[in-house]
């Protein structure tokens, strides 16, 4: 099946081609047509197979866009998950007019809000809390609402955000189509589901379809005193424009931020002392390409919604086997092929094993990098450089050369110059030494 099946207007259809959508997700196909048969849902599915998609374009398909009151309700549990869905939502409505979205959650000015609200939003997303902010404030009408998707239900009850769920739920009509998207389905979900969705029809993707084709899983095993070293190796070798590697603390965020700068990468932290005006910045920097290396904990693992990155890294294990799938499914998204790397150490195989059974992934064993590799990289860097500039003809001070000339011939000159770019390499084995041996937290680098 591809998007241009299913049964959504041309404008969103040209949306989707624009950003590149072709063939729905599992969870997708599944979903969308009965959504847009107006059936409530339960979708159980985790993060990285296209849920947002799955409930915001037959969403999309409900809007009046004359009609300037709120008509779909979104409920999310962080607010970098609100952002990413709204970004999402926005990117489907490129092509259509007069329907606006808005994301609201805490940590944002509450006035701001209310003067967006007040100028005729029709789609809202946000966390629990902000959304009963707004309601007590009487600035969020839901009398007109007509969808409201509950999405990871289950993160929304973990954090305590029940009852508030529940006041929402009770105040949109009655008449409104219910969606409700989790990873988990425990005693508290089905209670919800039972309570305020109306024949729904069950969506769940099996484990195995988890485990997505465009990620190429790799572990490696490695010395704690070796992980900064090996990264930089691996950035050197892949050369992403995009990645983003995972820390399980945040002074472990902050220590690695530091290395990546030393060695002069566009590196960001992404973790929760950060405020909100600072994350905002920051993602919107990686999406432009000003960042090449994001670094960030599981806090904000859910809200990183980047097109395009190239790999992801786990510094450290995750914590829990979840966080796993949540940290890969950064990349390899919409069809886009994607690497996920992870550095084990020691006792942390046990972990890894967790996480296969728990996945069903086919993580397979990794190699550092050796010195041949990123020095045949570094020669092959430096001889395309040299034949760009040959082949542009882009030749400065030629006046140079005509005096080199004059005693020396063309391949001394040639040689000379090559070894003032770009240095003596110094000998495979004497560097190799300095892996082996350092058990330093931070080795000294050889680059």
């Amino acid at each position: 099946m591809i998007f241009d099946e299913l049964n959504l207007n041309e404008k969103t259809k040209k949306a989707l081609k624009v950003a590149g959508y072709v063939n729905p997700t599992p969870i997708q196909e599944q979903s969308i047509p009965t959504i847009l048969e107006g059936r409530d849902l339960i979708g159980q599915s985790k993060t990285g197979t296209g849920k947002t998609a799955s409930y915001s374009l037959p969403m999309i398909e409900t809007i009046e866009a004359n009609n300037k009151k709120v008509q779909a309700i979104v409920l999310c549990p962080t607010r970098e998950l609100a952002l990413q869905v709204a970004d999402e939502v926005r990117k489907f409505l490129k092509y259509q007019e007069g329907i606006k979205t808005i994301a609201i959650y805490g940590g944002q000015s509450i006035e701001t809000q209310i003067k967006m609200l007040k100028k005729g939003v029709q789609i809202v997303i946000g966390t629990p809390g902000r959304m009963m902010d707004h309601m007590r404030r009487k600035t969020l009408k839901l009398d007109q609402v007509k969808m409201c998707v509950l999405d990871e239900a289950d993160e929304m009850l973990n954090m305590g955000f029940e009852e508030d769920i529940e006041t929402i739920l009770n105040d949109v009509p009655k008449t409104r189509q219910t969606v409700l998207f989790s990873a988990t389905m425990n005693k508290k979900i089905m209670a919800i589901t039972k309570k305020y969705l109306t024949s729904p029809k069950k969506v769940k993707i099996q484990a195995e379809e988890l485990t997505v084709n465009e990620i190429e899983q790799i572990s490696i095993s490695i010395k704690e005193a070796m992980k900064s070293e090996t990264l930089m190796r691996l950035i050197e070798v892949y050369n992403p424009q995009k990645a983003i590697v995972f820390c399980n603390t945040k002074k472990r965020v902050d220590d690695l931020i530091e290395v990546l700068k030393q060695h002069h990468l566009k590196a960001e932290a992404l973790h929760g002392d950060i405020k909100q005006s600072g994350r905002e910045r920051i993602m919107k920097k990686m999406r432009n390409g000003e960042v090449q290396i994001l670094v960030a904990t599981d806090v904000v693992a859910r809200g990183i919604d980047i097109q395009d990155v190239e790999f992801v890294l786990n510094y450290d294990v995750p914590q829990e086997e979840e966080y796993y799938v949540h940290r890969i499914g950064r990349t390899g998204r919409n069809g886009n092929k994607g690497k996920a790397f992870t550095f084990v150490v020691g006792k942390e195989k046990s972990k890894l094993l967790s996480i296969k059974k728990y996945t069903n992934a086919k993580i397979k064993e990794g190699t550092i990098p050796t010195l041949a590799q990123i020095n045949k990289i570094r020669n092959q860097k430096a001889l395309q450089k040299i034949q760009t500039v040959i082949d542009k003809k882009e030749f400065a001070r030629e006046d140079l050369l005509e005096q080199l000339l004059q005693n020396n011939s063309l391949e001394e000159i040639a040689k000379a110059l090559i070894t003032i770019q770009y240095g003596k390499l110094k000998e495979e084995k004497q560097n190799e030494i300095t892996i082996k041996t350092k058990k330093r937290r931070h080795c000294k680098t050889i680059f």
